[in-house]
């Protein structure tokens, strides 16, 4: 959500500045402006919608100078208009910032007590406001920003830039993340390393409260006390043809590709091909002392976290409670001796995620992560975390993250599993020996692109869809009626099949597609007879089921898409497959912004 982007640069900023915010476009954003300083002067320029509108700006009203912030925006406080874009100027200050301002309304009776007006519905405004109230009183620009900075409550962000100062950035963070990227004579300030990645592969991550001094050639981080803070200098290794298309039409389609490549990775990094066991990351876990795990996460990441519920009691006997983190540590939970916490979050950086993290710091016993991004926020404030290896996800809607998840959550399962006695060494070894096999699995389930494709256009013409599945596979109905509804904007639900007669039902009519997703496990027979009592109210039926499944149970139904036959440990992560074929092909098939769906950001970094 949002981006931040500045620079120190020997060249002109602004085509730096342009190219990393089109690096950060994945998070989501409704305008996006720049300001550099020119002849120590500063000037900006913004527009509303896509980039190549600040592009085409930039065109015919250039920017000169070689230092600069960025900023693309998601609208919180007030709606998209250039006047609302950042970034934001006040006299001799601009500044960008991710988050929220939560007592911007205090501070700004504080500045009109001053005699200080507004002129945007944002609450970033008053930041700039607040600093050039602070020059005005005759403060230099860094003891302006840090007067300003120790006065926000909230989520932020920051990078401020100053009329007449062409060699200083400063950056803050509280609740968002921010990094500082290292050249050659030249210093960089992004929302992540992504943005950086031409730049720079050395990286300082801002640690929660800290405030930085970045010049040409030096930084000087301190910390939420003001106390001088030596952060450690990383080289992070970014593989920039993640983050490109790669001659796919989207990148949510290379990335539904990637799965069978990212996966393979995901199990050599956690199974030790020599005794075919489970190896974690030190200091590891043994959940033979565990009594209960506590499962929190937001939108697909949550419904990974369900299908592990179903994967940790079952083979493991570990009782496991789930939580969407927005809900989470505002009902404050208690948390009994012998609990571990478990956060999932592709980004690493999820807001409420990170806020049910801290709330559970010095509550569980221990606190485990999965995530993406080994340097994000909730990783590096766990202790365990557990990589999931999936590489760069530029597309919103969540694919190959959502099967790394999966995959770093089965093989923790088995680890519990393991220690608590409920499956042997031998069994575990059978069941990696199934996932290993799971790549090519997927390989052959990506064959259905075809089918799915000629399906999406009478998709697209429906109004309401309907999800259903049964044990493990209720999650993966949630995930496929959250990825159609993500990106093609067509309103659908997902039911546990049984529940069906308990209301639902009642939407059942020839015009309501019903996508049933049915592996032949021990609920098949249950969930074909569910099943069937839409097909007897008129219900338009795609039933999503292996060989041996279509041929029992396919006859009546509008449609079938064959899956390879799978153990049912491993269905959750190969019937990801079709869920994800369905929404992208139904998308296009709409015309919607597949990549950059409207009103969504990838990375949540606001509550």
């Amino acid at each position: 959500m949002c981006g931040i982007v500045g620079v120190l640069s020997n060249h002109e900023a602004a085509p730096i500045l342009v190219d990393a915010l089109k690096r950060l476009e994945y998070r989501g954003y409704d305008s996006a402006g720049i300001a550099t300083i020119n002849d120590l002067k500063l000037d900006r320029r913004r527009a509303v919608g896509k980039l190549v509108n600040l592009s085409d700006l930039l065109v015919h009203e250039p920017l000169a100078g070689k230092a600069g912030i960025g900023h693309t925006r998601w609208a919180t406080h007030g709606a998209p208009s250039v006047d609302n874009a950042h970034p934001h100027r006040a006299g001799r200050v601009a500044v960008v910032h991710n988050g929220i301002i939560e007592n911007f309304k205090e501070l700004r009776e504080f500045l009109a007590e001053k005699d200080i007006g507004y002129s945007t519905d944002t609450d970033t405004e008053t930041i700039a406001l607040l600093a050039q109230y602070y020059l005005d009183e005759g403060l230099a620009p860094r003891d302006a920003a840090e007067q300003t900075i120790a006065r926000l409550d909230g989520a932020y962000a920051l990078c401020f830039l100053f009329d007449g100062e062409d060699n200083l950035l400063i950056a803050a963070r509280k609740g968002s993340p921010l990094a500082i990227g290292h050249g050659e004579g030249e210093m960089f300030v992004g929302s992540d390393a992504i943005a950086l990645a031409p730049m720079t592969d050395r990286i300082t991550y801002l640690d929660e409260g800290d405030w930085a001094v970045v010049t040409r050639d030096s930084v000087e981080i301190r910390d939420a006390n003001g106390n001088i803070a030596n952060r450690d200098m990383k080289v992070i290794q970014i593989d920039t043809a993640m983050v490109d298309k790669g001659g796919y039409k989207h990148f949510m389609a290379k990335e539904i590709a990637e799965q069978p490549t990212v996966l393979q990775g995901a199990l050599a990094h956690y199974i030790d091909t020599d005794t075919m066991q489970v190896q974690l990351p030190d200091p590891g876990l043994d959940f033979g002392k565990v009594e209960r795990l506590s499962l929190v996460a937001c939108g697909t990441a949550y419904l990974a976290c369900m299908v592990a519920k179903y994967w940790f009691e079952q083979h493991a006997r570990l009782p496991v409670e789930v939580d969407v983190a927005s809900e989470f540590r505002y009902r404050e939970p208690p948390v009994p001796k012998g609990t571990v916490a478990l956060f999932v979050s592709q980004s690493g950086e999820t807001a409420d995620t990170l806020a049910a993290l801290r709330y559970m710091d010095g509550r569980a016993d221990s606190i485990l992560s999965v995530v993406n991004v080994p340097e994000s926020s909730i990783a590096r404030e766990s202790d365990l975390p557990l990589p999931t290896l999936a590489g760069a996800e530029i597309g919103v809607a969540s694919t190959k993250a959502f099967t790394c998840q999966l995959t770093t959550l089965a093989m923790l399962v088995l680890k519990a599993a393991q220690d608590r006695g409920e499956m042997s060494a031998e069994d575990v070894a059978e069941k990696l020996k199934l996932l290993r096999a799971l790549p090519g699995m997927i390989n052959q389930a990506l064959n259905i692109e075809s089918q799915t494709q000629a399906l999406a256009g009478e998709l697209a013409e429906a109004r309401d869809i309907l999800f259903l599945g049964r044990g493990q596979m209720y999650p993966l109905a949630h995930e496929g009626a959250l990825k159609l509804k993500e990106i093609s904007y067509i309103h659908a639900e997902a039911y546990a099949s049984g529940e069906l007669k308990h209301g639902p039902i009642a939407l059942v009519d020839p015009n309501v597609p019903v996508i049933v997703m049915a592996p032949r496990d021990a609920l098949f027979e249950k969930t074909v007879s569910n099943m069937q009592e839409v097909m007897a109210r008129g219900g338009k039926v795609l039933l999503i089921a292996d060989e041996k499944g279509a041929q029992e149970a396919g006859e009546g139904t509008w449609r079938t898409l064959i899956m390879p036959e799978v153990d049912d440990f491993l269905a959750p992560i190969l019937y990801a497959i079709p869920a994800q074929l369905l929404a992208y092909h139904t998308a296009v098939a709409k015309g919607t912004d597949v990549d950059q769906p409207r009103n969504l950001a990838k990375s949540v970094t606001v509550e």
